[in-house]
């Protein structure tokens, strides 16, 4: 499908206008003729007409200006472009035990830098989308080629009660299967990528994750920031947030994914260094004004060498 811009269509106009006065010569010409009473002598004096081809260079020459008019109405054609649907969901824990400053500066603000770092550094080919969880899960960024969304949406993150690692899970396969109008049937390779310090304390348990996981066929890999000896001030009592490194590995590992820990968050290469490519598609509008131009060069040359060959003059 073919689109023109609005604000130029209005050229158009000119070419019926064109054609109306090239009617208007042609039947002034034959009312000359017709005035001329002695047809006989006029058929001896005067030179022998062309005929059908006098109407040829000049039909030519016309439609070589509509050409040109629609060339300039900028128009632009629908095409659709392959693009790699191989997504990587990043989740992010921000539970107030994410304070703790056992890791530097704190958990939360090395779990950003971690995050970011391995945004950055994903392939092209890959859609990264982020999801933070506390007391539940929300999608701050939708999985996309755009890094730069990904990346300040880390930055809009707020600290909030209570852990639930099984929703931002669920909320990661979800942002997955509705990744495009395919991916419902044909859901795109996916990881899921989860930082957290590994303890669930509400919603949908970390087996009900894992269980979903497997079914979707979506590795969840997992980065524990923190020790055990980790403590948060809240409301003025100072609480132990030791880190649940078991639970992370225990999730990781039963999803066919990997446990990392905050010091060796650089190796997460290894995430997605296994995902599968599976082409969709995008539409996007192409200027094609150069194709109409091109063509209606063509008509010019037609129409001048026509006439040259016929007249020995241009139209």
């Amino acid at each position: 499908m073919t689109f023109l811009s609005p604000d130029r269509l209005w050229l158009l106009a000119v070419a019926p206008i064109l054609a109306g006065l090239y009617v208007v010569l042609q039947m002034r010409r034959r009312n000359y003729a017709v005035r001329f009473t002695n047809l006989a002598l006029l058929s001896q004096v005067a030179p022998k007409r062309p005929g059908w081809r006098r109407h040829v260079a000049a039909t030519l020459f016309l439609i070589m200006i509509i050409l040109m008019m629609i060339g300039f109405a900028r128009p632009a054609s629908s095409v659709k472009v392959p693009r790699d649907r191989a997504t990587i969901m990043v989740a992010v824990d921000v539970s107030l035990s994410m304070m703790a400053q056992d890791v530097p500066p704190n958990r939360m603000e090395a779990a950003k830098a971690a995050a970011k770092k391995f945004i950055r550094e994903l392939p092209a080919r890959f859609n990264v989308g982020v999801v933070s969880f506390a007391g539940n899960a929300n999608l701050i960024a939708a999985p996309s080629a755009d890094r730069d969304t990904a990346i300040a949406s880390l930055d809009q993150l707020a600290l909030a009660k209570r852990t639930a690692i099984g929703e931002a899970v669920f909320t990661s396969l979800q942002a997955v299967r509705t990744f495009d109008t395919q991916a419902a049937q044909d859901p795109p390779p996916a990881h899921i990528v989860l930082l957290s310090d590994g303890d669930n304390t509400t919603g949908r348990s970390v087996q009900e994750a894992i269980d979903a996981s497997r079914s979707a066929h979506v590795p969840v890999s997992t980065i524990a920031f923190g020790t055990p000896y980790g403590t948060v001030d809240i409301e003025g009592e100072t609480t132990s947030v030791s880190v649940n490194k078991e639970a992370l590995k225990t999730l990781a590992t039963s999803t066919d994914g990997k446990a990392y820990e905050a010091a060796d968050a650089g190796q997460l290469r290894d995430v997605y260094a296994n995902i599968g490519t599976s082409l969709g598609y995008k539409t996007e509008h192409r200027d094609v004004a150069a194709r109409y131009t091109g063509i209606a060069l063509l008509f010019a040359l037609a129409a001048g060498g026509f006439s040259l060959a016929w007249f020995s003059r241009l139209p």
